[in-house]
């Protein structure tokens, strides 16, 4: 079995590389075993341990299996991917999903109902023209699971999704679970009628909450062919003591995904030089902790409104979660926040309080309050609980984390990761306050600190287990390119050099190698032979000159004879010989364009930034990077409050300041009214605009782009560079790889992915990795095609450094990397190797038009045309010449998809 049922899910949910990871290991255990009700539980754990060594037990009476990601890695994602795939490549329609609580229950029913935000399934297109059928614990009694099941023969899709919770409450003084009472409409009970299907798998979600339950061993009885458990704490706790599950098959921890960069990088703050001796009483240090979470959770809902401004996304709404000792707590700390003691009463409305002392319509309103918390439209900024929030509530937008009870701080960390860790955007941003967690603490600061560092801490450890790093370790390889290799013998990865250098003295060397240093400088001319006149040799000869002399001063009598112009000359050549030029491309108005900003009105509604009175700084738990709020230079004294806005707004290079001062002083004074309708006095206005001046100055500036305009009877494209250095590339590759001939066929059960293959003719670089095995094939038609001078694949680096081609989907800009690049005699290509069933793929399809479109422009500006090649996978062997795979897949943006032959 191949992995096109692997590939086809993983792309079209966008999986993540763990998500990724788990599929292709549940695909090779549904190879490796035939699960059906008759399958020896004994045997299959024989056969499974002959590969995947870590799992000893599957701990249950059937087959199962435990997925160990990390929170906020997407694990709901990956139960839907499950069910996609042993749909699509195993034909099995049945399916049990087990929810721990009412809460994690209610987001799953959600989350597999077609047309809500959180759709498991969207992008399958099988589901789309008939969704699967989703019974859950409110409505099996209606035989809706029945009626629309096998039992009279339709091939629909069955999802029941079941709380444990309630079926252990209903089994309490010997009962059995309404799951199991006789169903009249059936003549069995429903549960008996689950029991008796020849293809059901059961999806555990949290699974460490159903061990040692009279719910949990009742599912035993359901006696499903096939397990698989998700959790990110495979263990179970009896009081100090923790039992790790036995038959984890795949582990990736939460210290992968921090360093990964899928979840918030969690961080602790306090105040610079804090010292509690200074803090009397415990109210007056709370007081500060709430204070300073305030500051922190204002900078963070700025820079939030910010980023969705300039990238065109949706707004996120950050909220501050308050941990209280008790219920009694709890309410006063709510009645202090929503005073007007409290930042003049700015937080009145805006707090939900939820713990276990309250009932009826209060509860039901708190409730609902922080299930809608995400909701940028809803008020709640601040939600106080005291251990109300478990699994299951799965927010992505809580960024500040104020704990005013005790905890020792291991217990801190954990509970405070749990809780905040998601992405609003699914991926860091690149922008502190937007991708960071920040729990108050001043008084456990640096036993955060400490903690964090500790060998075994939740946040750095954590070994990678499962199949792509089962018991080996990854190296990473530098590969060189062929160019040095060719000047200096650099040698391969198998650290034998390739051929004899150019140059094999360490003097050739040292100028051949600034040589190229210096080449850098030009990589503004059109193109790279250009680098050869005589004018630009002079050039490159004197600078190269002066670089040596820098390095190592001539000694009298100690000099080597080196003829530095033949070998700058040479070095020249053979680069003009082994680069690729491909220019860096702008496209510009013409002279006769005109821009500006429409006249407008200031949106402050998300702007509550208070007075600063001290330093508060914060430190990352990962990475130790320090951040501090704090203000900026305070001697330079203005005339008007506006002119603190209006001198950093000048400072973008779009904002002239004659042109658009009216405007400018419009808005910061509506900026600055703005602040003064909340604000104490001008001294708290002037404090904010010190020490928050550039959040300001951004969230006007990022307004003013939403009404900028340009108008432009033409265009014209330009070349910033025309060539760009190679640089050596950096693979990961497994321990134990060694270099594999190109032209050698693979095993489709081996993850060609993590191969490294070498013995090319044509290519820039010694070895390349491929992502398929028709990538692979396709470098066999360049290798075999004499009219192919040169080709590449770019890894995610190169493509980022060569190629400024981005696409749109939805509101999100995304970067495509192509997967080879290429040169014959008369042309050049940027090419796409596809399996055929993606070659309509909205994404493929909007990848293939943007790539098109530079193609087209650097037709314009190159000595040889540019094309775009969309080659389906099935379209690729031995017998195909380039030309004759052009003349087929030559993809134009009017055609809006590759023709089929």
């Amino acid at each position: 079995m191949s992995l096109q049922h692997v590939n086809a899910v993983a792309n079209r949910l966008s999986l993540r590389p763990p998500q990724r990871d788990s599929l292709q290991i549940l695909h090779r255990l549904c190879e490796i075993v035939d699960f059906r009700k008759e399958t020896d539980v004994a045997d299959a754990m024989k056969i499974i341990q002959s590969e995947f060594t870590q799992v000893e037990d599957f701990e249950r009476e059937f087959p199962s299996l435990c997925f160990a990601l990390a929170t906020g890695v997407g694990k709901t994602r990956l139960m839907g991917a499950f069910i996609a795939y042993l749909n699509r490549a195993e034909g099995i329609k049945h399916f049990f999903v087990l929810a721990p609580n009412l809460t994690i229950y209610n987001k799953l029913v959600a989350d597999f109902t077609p047309n809500t935000p959180k759709y498991v399934f969207q992008g399958i297109g099988e589901f789309a023209i008939e969704p699967p059928e989703v019974i859950t614990g409110d409505n099996y009694e209606s035989g809706r699971g029945v009626r629309g099941g096998r039992l009279f023969g339709d091939d629909v899709v069955h999802i029941n999704i079941f709380n444990i919770s309630k079926i252990n409450s209903e089994v309490r003084g010997g009962n059995a679970p309404r799951i199991k009472r006789l169903s009249e409409y059936i003549g069995e009970s429903y549960f008996e009628y689950l029991s008796k299907l020849d293809d059901l798998v059961l999806l555990m979600d949290e699974s460490h909450r159903y061990r040692a339950t009279a719910g949990a061993k009742a599912v035993n009885e359901l006696k499903p062919i096939l397990g698989l458990e998700l959790t990110a704490t495979p263990q179970i706790i009896r009081g100090s003591q923790a039992t790790p599950f036995k038959n984890v098959i795949y582990s990736y921890p939460l210290a992968s995904a921090l360093d990964d960069g899928f979840v918030k990088e969690p961080a602790v703050a306090t105040r610079e030089n804090f010292n509690i001796r200074n803090f009397a009483d415990e109210a007056s240090l709370e007081r500060l902790k709430l204070e300073d979470g305030i500051h922190i959770h204002e900078e963070t809902k700025v820079q939030l409104d910010v980023y969705a401004r300039e990238h065109d996304v949706c707004r996120v709404k950050p909220f501050m979660l308050v941990v209280a000792k008790d219920t009694e707590h709890a309410g006063q700390i709510r009645t202090f926040i929503e005073s007007d003691d409290f930042f003049a009463g700015q937080y009145k409305g805006k707090v939900a309080e939820v713990h276990s002392n309250q009932r009826g319509e209060e509860r039901d309103e708190n409730v609902q309050r922080l299930l809608a918390v995400e909701d940028p439209n809803e008020p709640t900024e601040i939600v106080i609980h005291v251990d109300q929030l478990k699994e299951g509530w799965d927010v992505t937008n809580l960024y500040t984390i104020v704990p005013l009870r005790a905890f020792n701080s291991r217990t801190l960390i954990e509970q405070a990761i749990g809780r905040g860790l998601r992405l609003p955007y699914g991926r860091r941003v690149g922008i502190a306050a937007v991708d960071r967690l920040t729990i108050v603490s001043h008084d456990k600061f640096q036993e955060i600190i400490d903690e964090a560092n500790r060998g075994d801490s939740i946040i750095r450890a954590g070994v990678v287990i499962g199949r792509d790093i089962p018991t080996t370790h990854s190296k990473a390889v530098t590969v060189p390119t062929i160019l040095e290799q060719r000047l200096f013998g650099t040698p391969s990865m198998d650290g034998q050099p390739q051929q004899k250098p150019l140059f094999d003295t360490e003097s050739e060397q040292k100028v051949s190698k600034a040589t190229l240093e210096v080449i850098k400088q030009f990589e503004r001319l059109p193109r790279s032979g250009d680098l050869q006149s005589e004018e630009v040799q002079q050039q490159i000869v004197e600078r190269v000159a002066e670089a040596i002399k820098a390095v190592q001063p001539e000694l009298p009598g100690m000099a080597e004879e080196t003829d530095v112009k033949a070998i700058v000359a040479e070095t020249t050549k053979q680069f003009v010989e082994m680069s690729f030029d491909i220019p860096r491309i702008v496209v510009i108005p013409s002279a006769d364009a005109a821009f500006g900003y429409h006249d407008f009105d200031l949106d402050c509604r998300q702007i509550h930034l208070q007075p600063v009175s001290q330093e508060i700084l914060i430190q990352h738990l990962h990475d130790h990077d320090r951040y501090r709020l704090q203000s900026t230079d305070r001697a330079a004294n203005e005339q008007r409050l506006e002119d603190y806005l209006v001198r950093g707004l000048i400072d973008f290079d779009d904002i002239s300041y004659d042109d658009h001062a009216e405007l400018l002083y419009k808005l910061s004074g509506q900026l600055v009214a703005h602040l003064r309708s909340y604000l104490k006095d001008d001294e708290e206005v002037l404090n904010v605009l010190l020490f928050h001046n550039r959040q300001l100055v951004n969230a006007i500036y990022t307004q003013m782009q939403e009404h900028y305009y340009e108008t432009s009877s033409s265009s014209e494209v330009k070349v910033t560079r025309g060539f760009t250095v190679f640089r050596p590339a950096n693979l990961l590759v497994p321990q134990e790889e060694t270099q594999r001939h190109f032209r050698t066929p693979v095993d489709e059960k081996r993850d060609i992915r993590r191969m490294i293959f070498g013995g090319f003719a044509r290519c820039l670089y010694p070895q390349q990795k491929f992502g398929s095995d028709s990538e692979r094939r396709f470098a066999v038609v360049l290798e075999n095609d004499k009219d192919v001078l040169k080709w590449f694949k770019p890894t995610s680096e190169d493509a980022r450094r060569l190629f400024q081609i981005y696409y749109r989907i939805g509101t999100e800009e995304r970067h495509y990397e192509p997967d080879f690049v290429l040169e014959t005699s008369a042309q050049k290509y940027l090419c796409e190797v596809k399996s055929k069933d993606e070659m309509n793929d909205p994404v493929v399809l909007a990848k293939a038009d943007k790539a098109a479109e530079w193609c087209s422009h650097a037709l314009a500006v190159g000595d040889k045309p540019w094309s775009y090649l969309l080659i389906p996978h099935d379209a690729i062997d031995e017998s195909k010449t380039l030309a004759g795979l052009a003349a087929t897949y030559t993809y134009t943006v009017q055609k809006k998809a590759a023709r089929t032959p």
